[in-house]
């Protein structure tokens, strides 16, 4: 497995368990309790993808550099297909906006959107990876 394709792994995990990891917590403290809440989530998840990240360049100094073609290719193939959700949240955002939705909602809708992305976009890489890419 090369080094991209361990940190798409980790990418994706920590991104499906700091977005459970808000949910449980949201359920459980109500939506009063959500500003602190979703920037701790956030920011515990940007942190344990760091460490994540340097835990496999440590792993494997070795491969931390190494870089092909495909390793690139495939690279930008999953970010353009997350990218795509950040756009999506972007867009239902703004028309939480404009029809004046708390703002509860709109946090949410954007960081559902980084969530989707993040989950999307490390799959697509994953199958990438696995199978090849698409041939278009």
């Amino acid at each position: 497995m090369s080094f991209d394709e361990k940190n798409a792994w980790a990418y994706l995990v920590v991104a499906v368990l700091g977005y459970a990891t808000y949910l449980i917590l949201l359920a459980a403290l109500g939506p009063g309790a959500y500003v602190p809440l979703l920037l701790w989530t956030v920011g515990a998840s940007i942190a344990a993808n760091i460490v994540a990240r340097i835990g496999i360049s440590i792993g494997n100094p070795r491969e931390a550099d190494k870089r092909d073609q495909r390793d690139r290719e495939i690279k930008v193939f999953g970010e353009r297909v997350g990218q795509a959700f950040v756009v999506i949240g972007a867009l239902a955002a703004l028309v939480l906006a404009l029809f004046e939705a708390p703002w509860f909602w709109i946090a949410n809708a954007v960081y559902a959107a980084f969530v989707l992305s993040a989950v999307v976009g490390s799959i697509a890489t994953l199958v990438a990876y696995r199978k090849g890419l698409p041939a278009w």
